[in-house]
């Protein structure tokens, strides 16, 4: 039986790809989920491995051959690679053939991934090949630029075999590893070093290349990796190593004094250069086409918080026995917000094309920091919670944000967009536009100020709001409305109690 080697499907922004690097030849034998040739695009390079065993038999696009996606590349004709190799991995089994056979290989494949996501990048592994696991463990994140996808073990094994390391970019559904299902530590098949890893899978395509720029080969680098594998970090070290070999030398010489060296290492500058993240990437993009595509101007305005933090302190201490969550700033925000957005429908809306669409709901945006960055999660229906409701809201979205445990649904949507840079201190600033959204409210630091009263000069808590819109939807009447209008909710909450 033959099996048709195939250029994998490619990304819809990427037209075609080209024939990287062939690993094997006309004849070859080959084994299962053996990497046989590397596709590289404009942005990625793609790993195709052999879907069984069996031999070579034809290829049909050479090194350097441009083809197009699920483009039949060369042919595999079905079959055991090689009696010797099977009677190899049977001798070096530790485990009797009767418990083998209960040992069910599963593949760990990635998440099916939504339609506006192309592809993803292999984020962490929280196994190593040859770990126990158990069902419904977490055995790897899988980033995209919206979300991050855990991946976990659909029963109890043994890892048997990691394909796609950390920084790996892959597709929806592709095979990450191997779960040996119904194995344990002493009765899952241990591979040597040489047969879990190749010479050409010592190192991914994006490490190889890699080492080509820092003139490198695999034998000029240790690896640090699962069975001797070359992570990006061991070919920095090794260049860095190559680049201070000259001046190491003279030091045997000076073998009485080996500290010399090292403070002489300890005195030169460094610099450490990492990959953007997905999420990184994304917000990069989305801020300057904000900036680039929209007439944004920005507005501001001061409020006296003096009054909503006498409320909260008059009533804290009861409401967090009544609702079981603390009361905050950011349930008036929203609810000021949410009022707001009533009277000024325009703010409310989106520009599509050369239609302007009018929301009838409101679904609020609001920025939360995360160790990858800031993402704005969306508080749904904001206009039917009450005080509780949007407390505890946004503390669920804050903590799964943390987690990395946010959802595509979570993350999609809202129509208007709150920031709250005081957390961090924050004085004053201008936010950018959240697109689709025609504003975005900056909420910042709460400081005493003297203000003037009445014709007396009082110290009050002051905070500035910053309000960000598009200028070709929202005139600057009804972006200073808007903003007075949450002024005027804020200095006098009782009005959102009443809704007046």
């Amino acid at each position: 039986m033959t099996t048709e080697i195939k250029v994998p499907v490619l990304p819809e922004s990427v037209a075609d790809a080209t024939i990287a690097t062939w690993h094997v030849q006309v004849g070859d034998k080959v084994t299962r989920d053996q990497v046989l040739v590397d596709i590289e695009t404009d942005k990625v390079v793609l790993e195709v491995p052999a879907t069984s065993d069996g031999v070579i038999t034809e290829i049909s696009q050479a090194e350097g051959a441009t083809v197009l996606g699920e483009q039949v590349i060369a042919i595999l004709s079905e079959g055991k690679a090689s009696e010797s190799k099977s009677e190899e991995a049977t001798a070096t089994a530790s485990a009797p053939k009767a418990s083998d056979s209960a040992v069910k290989v599963i593949d760990i494949v990635v998440p099916v991934l939504p339609e506006s996501v192309a592809d993803a990048t292999v984020a962490s592994w929280h196994v190593a090949e040859g770990d126990t696991v158990t069902v419904d463990q977490n055995l790897v994140d899988i980033e995209t630029d919206k979300v991050v996808l855990e991946v976990v073990a659909q029963e109890n094994g043994v890892i048997g075999k990691i394909i796609h390391v950390e920084g790996d970019t892959v597709l929806g559904s592709q095979k990450l590893g191997e779960l040996n299902a119904g194995a344990t530590a002493s009765s899952a098949p241990v591979a040597s070093a040489e047969e879990a890893i190749g010479s050409d899978e010592l190192a991914s395509p994006s490490v190889r290349r890699l080492m080509t720029e820092k003139g490198l080969t695999a034998s000029n680098v240790t690896g640090t990796g699962k069975g001797g594998r070359i992570s990006k970090e061991d070919v920095e070290s090794a260049a860095l190593a190559a680049k201070s070999a000259p001046k190491a030398a003279p030091a045997k010489a000076a073998a009485p004094a080996p500290t010399a060296p090292a403070s002489a290492a300890l005195g030169e500058r460094t610099q450490k250069r990492v990959p953007m993240t997905r999420l990184r990437k994304t917000i990069a993009t989305r801020l300057l086409e904000a900036k680039n595509s929209t007439a944004m101007l920005t507005t501001f305005n001061e409020v006296n918080m003096k009054p909503i933090m006498d409320l909260r302190t008059q009533y804290k201490d009861v409401f967090e026995k009544t609702h079981d969550t603390r009361l905050g700033f950011m349930s008036f925000y929203v609810k000021a917000v949410t009022e707001a957005l009533k009277r000024y429908p325009a703010i409310n809306a989106s520009i599509d094309g050369d239609d302007i669409v009018y929301h009838n709901f409101f679904d609020i945006s609001i920025a939360v920091s995360t160790p990858r960055g800031l993402v704005t999660p969306v508080l749904r229906d904001a206009d039917q919670l009450s005080m509780a409701g949007i407390e505890n809201g946004i503390r669920a979205l804050a903590i799964k944000g943390r987690d990395g445990k946010l959802t595509m649904d979570e993350m999609q949507g809202g129509n208007f967009t709150i920031t709250n840079g005081g957390v961090f201190g924050s004085l004053i600033s201008t936010p950018i536009l959240n697109l689709p959204q025609a504003a975005i409210l900056g909420m910042h630091k709460i400081q005493d100020r003297p203000m003037a009263v009445d014709g007396k000069v009082e110290i009050l808590p002051m905070m500035y709001l910053a309000l960000s819109y598009d200028h070709r939807l929202v005139d600057g009447k009804e972006s200073v409305g808007f903003l007075v209008t949450i002024k005027e909710l804020l200095e006098d909450p009782t009005r959102l109690l009443l809704n007046i």
